[in-house]
């Protein structure tokens, strides 16, 4: 399969406790597109944009409840191929950014998270995954099967950028 990238290159998190539906437009979800698929993440940036000194608290983490009703990406939210050459998917991977009803992030402390937290005030986080652990998701099972990238309570948050790159399988 081929890499891709779902991008979002402006936006302002709200910072949304675990097991609370996110407001549109505050987040960036993905979800596998059916049963029997699944997808690798390989990396997830984050780029600060904001004016004066903000602290993101920002998490990628395990979906406790999906997104109903997913909006299809409009631009300049996208994801397309990295490759040009990149055949079409029988079942593309769900991407949004709006919903609904927002998806709400597990609120278990036994599922994974990556706390991927900086200052929007001009910092950057890169999380890149080593070969063979990179972030799992798979089938449509709640809490394995979508993951959000979103703020966490606390924190200023302040506008930003980011780029989940995936490869679905």
């Amino acid at each position: 399969m081929a890499k891709r990238i779902f991008q979002n290159p402006t936006w302002t998190p709200t910072a949304t406790a675990d097991n609370t539906a996110m407001a549109n437009s505050v987040y960036m979800a993905i979800e596998a597109s059916g049963a029997t698929a699944g997808l690798n993440v390989i990396e997830i940036y984050e780029g600060g944009q904001a004016t004066a000194s903000s602290v993101n608290i920002m998490v990628f983490a395990r979906s406790l409840v999906f997104g109903s009703i997913p909006t299809a990406l409009a631009t300049p939210v996208g994801d397309g191929p990295m490759d040009t050459r990149t055949a079409a998917l029988a079942a593309v991977p769900v991407t949004y950014v709006q919903a609904g009803t927002g998806p709400s992030r597990t609120n278990t402390a036994l599922t994974a998270r990556l706390n991927l937290s900086f200052n929007a005030f001009g910092g950057i986080v890169r999380w890149v995954a080593a070969p063979g652990e990179e972030w799992g998701i798979t089938g449509v099972t709640v809490s394995v099967s979508g993951s959000t990238l979103s703020a966490f309570t606390g924190g200023s948050v302040g506008l930003m950028g980011a780029h989940i790159v995936y490869e679905p399988f």
